[in-house]
């Protein structure tokens, strides 16, 4: 039992992933900001790409 608890003492004191966890969640805020950011433009964006799609294709 104390070799389980001194392991998790280590583990809980070992700080080496640390920087790889605040840098994912830093990269999930930011898509999720960057979603919530482009939600009311969506709209604007479809009309627009398919303006340009018909007129592409228009002979």
């Amino acid at each position: 039992m104390n070799a389980l608890i001194a392991a998790a003492k280590e583990f809980g004191r070992d700080e080496d992933g640390i920087t790889a966890i605040e840098y994912g969640l830093i990269a999930a805020l930011m898509a999720a900001a960057i979603a919530a950011a482009l939600g009311p433009v969506k709209q604007a964006l479809i009309d627009k790409f398919g303006t340009i799609s018909t007129t592409l294709t228009a002979p």
